[in-house]
């Protein structure tokens, strides 16, 4: 990505923030789920099971923790994506709300679990909000599920995806936040990996934000390249495959006495 200014980023950021309720019927059928182990590491300080997925999406992230055994409370902002939330959970409540004005009552969940959304909070006043909500030694759990770059022919995919407006790939260490609101982050990654063809990896990638904010000519062209490359690679030209991922997990306690 070429270098731009600080507004031109922010105005960036925020369309690739409000951009998945278009595609969110093929969020919901092609985004990778999250691993159990991930999960059960990020809830195993939790004094209990009453869970709020923040920024829950399609819901992603909360099959995994009812799977679990979690109470699952959703909050989501996007109604499109809310709208497919509910196709999919239509058991578990899915509030209107974001991260900076969460609708529930002050100590009412044991865990605040976030899945790929994080990075996409204001965080300065997200985190007041999540501790309000959170019960004492509550646990507050962000997750990122990342390509596997490891992997040679994953390492050349993600030169083919980048786009004018890709950010540069996050360290270690922006995804470790420190608030006094909370213990020091704990961090762990875990192995993961998602079913895929060329085709629908080709389309899943077609979810990510960078891609569906450009422009419609470059979008099909990109992702006609996308096919391409996945289609010459002798791991990826014929029939499934495994993606293999890596999944991010950080945890944090609620320590601090709320003034």
């Amino acid at each position: 990505m070429a270098d731009i200014g600080g507004t031109e980023k922010d105005d960036l950021r925020a369309r690739r923030a409000s951009s998945f309720g278009a595609h969110a019927e093929l969020y919901a059928q092609h985004r990778p789920d999250y691993p159990e182990a991930g999960i059960r590491w990020a809830l195993e300080a939790s004094g209990g099971l009453v869970v709020l997925d923040l920024g829950a999406g399609t819901g992603k992230l909360t099959g995994g923790l009812l799977a679990a055994g979690a109470e699952v409370i959703a909050v989501e902002p996007d109604e499109a994506m809310r709208a497919e939330f509910v196709r999919q959970f239509p058991g578990v409540a899915a509030l209107s709300g974001a991260a900076e004005a969460i609708p529930l009552p002050d100590g009412s969940v044991d865990a605040v679990m976030v899945g790929q959304a994080l990075h996409w909070f204001d965080q300065e006043r997200a985190f007041p909000e999540i501790a309000r909500v959170l019960r004492e030694d509550g646990v507050f759990a962000a997750l990122w599920n990342n390509d596997d770059d490891r992997v040679p022919w994953v390492a050349g995919l993600q030169r083919v995806v980048r786009t004018d407006s890709s950010f540069p790939p996050p360290t270690s260490d922006d995804k470790r936040p420190t608030h006094p609101l909370f213990s020091e982050f704990e961090q762990a990654e875990f192995p993961h990996m998602q079913r895929r063809t060329a085709e629908s990896l080709t389309t899943t990638i077609g979810t990510y934000s960078h891609t569906v904010v450009i422009a419609a000519r470059q979008r099909a062209e990109l992702l006609s390249g996308i096919s391409d490359y996945l289609l010459a690679e002798p791991a990826t030209a014929h029939g499934e495959f495994d993606f293999p991922l890596r999944t991010t997990v950080i945890r944090a306690i609620r320590r601090a006495p709320l003034l």
